[in-house]
Formats: C-alpha cells, sequence, structure tokens
C-alpha cells in the first residue's frame, strides 16, 4: 500500500487551549497594557498566579492581582474585558478546526471564568463538543483536573486524545494525563523550565490536521 493510500488515522477528540492557541488575546492584553512589553510582563505575571494559586480564584481577579504586580492600574484590566469580544482567531485557526470537524470531537479547555470562557468560545463559529473552564473544573491548568473533565465529557480515553496548547505551562498537564500535545508557539515564547517538550511545536496550525492525520499510525 503506498503511502497516498494509506487512510488517515485522526484521534476521537482534540482538546483546545482557547485564549493563546485559537485566538490572539496577546493584542488585547498589549493594547489595554499600553505597550507590548507592559502586555508580556502582565500576561507572564498572569500566567504565574494561575500556576501558583491551587483552587479557583476567580480568573477575573488573577487578572488585577498581575496588574497590580506588574505596576499597571485597574484600569487595564477593565480594558482587556471590554475588548473581550473584539478577540480574533489566528490565521488559520477557523480552517485547521473546521478540517477536523468531521473527524473528531472538539473540545475547549480554557483557563477562564465560565462566562468570559464561553464568550469567547462563542466567536468562533465551531459546534463545540465540550467547553470546560478553569470555573468549573474548580482549579486552573495545568493542574490535571480541567483536561481529564473535558476527556469525561467527550467520552474518550487520553490515548485516544490530542491536545493543543497555547503556553508551555500545558505540558506540565497533559504530560500528567498522557495526551499528546502541539503546542502552537505563535510568539515564540521558551520553553517553561521543568516543563516536558510537546510532540510538536511550530509558531502556526499549518502542521496540525497532518500531524493528526496521522495520529493513530
Amino acid at each position: 500500500m503506498t503511502s497516498a493510500s494509506v487512510p488517515a488515522a485522526y484521534p476521537k477528540a482534540v482538546l483546545f487551549d482557547l485564549l493563546t492557541a485559537l485566538l490572539d488575546s496577546w493584542t488585547s492584553w498589549n493594547h489595554a497594557a499600553g505597550s507590548e512589553p507592559a502586555g508580556r510582563a502582565w500576561r507572564a505575571a498572569y500566567l504565574r498566579l494561575t500556576y501558583g494559586c491551587g483552587r479557583y480564584i476567580a480568573y477575573e481577579q488573577l487578572v488585577r492581582d498581575a496588574a497590580t504586580e506588574v505596576g499597571l492600574p485597574e484600569s487595564a484590566a477593565l480594558a482587556l474585558e471590554a475588548d473581550w469580544l473584539k478577540l480574533k482567531p489566528w490565521h488559520g485557526a477557523l480552517d485547521a478546526v473546521r478540517a477536523l470537524e468531521p473527524h473528531c470531537k472538539l473540545a475547549i479547555v480554557t483557563n477562564c471564568s465560565t462566562r468570559l470562557g464561553t464568550q469567547a468560545a462563542n466567536l468562533l463559529p465551531i459546534r463545540w463538543d465540550a467547553i470546560v473552564t478553569a470555573e468549573e473544573a474548580g482549579v486552573y491548568k495545568p493542574d490535571p483536573q480541567p483536561y481529564r473533565l473535558a476527556l469525561e465529557r467527550l467520552g474518550v480515553k487520553a490515548h485516544e486524545a490530542a491536545f493543543v496548547a497555547g503556553s508551555s505551562y500545558d505540558m506540565f498537564g497533559t504530560a500528567v494525563v498522557g495526551l499528546r500535545t502541539y503546542w502552537h508557539n505563535h510568539v515564540g515564547l521558551p520553553l517553561v523550565a521543568g516543563a516536558q517538550p510537546p510532540e510538536l511545536e511550530a509558531p502556526t496550525l499549518d502542521q496540525l490536521v497532518p500531524w493528526l492525520s496521522r495520529f493513530g499510525r
């Protein structure tokens, strides 16, 4: 059998980080902060807080706390939420997800409140099979619980699914759960110290569908 005639072998489900892997939230954070350096520092502080907070603390509160930590006013957090419905998908994100719709169940696993996570997921015209937020799970990624809750709702095992990460913090959780991971590292961040490298890392989602089509081989 030639390679061209080998059937595709997609996973049963694909789970996505939302606010970094699919949506360009970086631009919104930078705009609310007043500059790219300030936005990146604020986002980095927020990621450290979510990684270390344990049980769920309101997403909106952590965003405010991170702003304070880096010297930004509370108005920055208010500006970020005011622009929430203006979040845009990364180039190629919608095409990639639509290409997977006939083959896989699709889910969102996002570090967000249920209110804002649902609003952001609905910016993509996709019929999601599950949307799991940190608020629903009771903890933030990379705790294993959000990923496991999504798998439970989809009715699939970890080895039957893949995860598309937006941050290398996700790899701490996916390694524990056993999810093979594609890191959409659009802004070129270094791997967080101690995180397991993903199976595939790329600055775009162009390689996602080809990778997933060979998933079960």
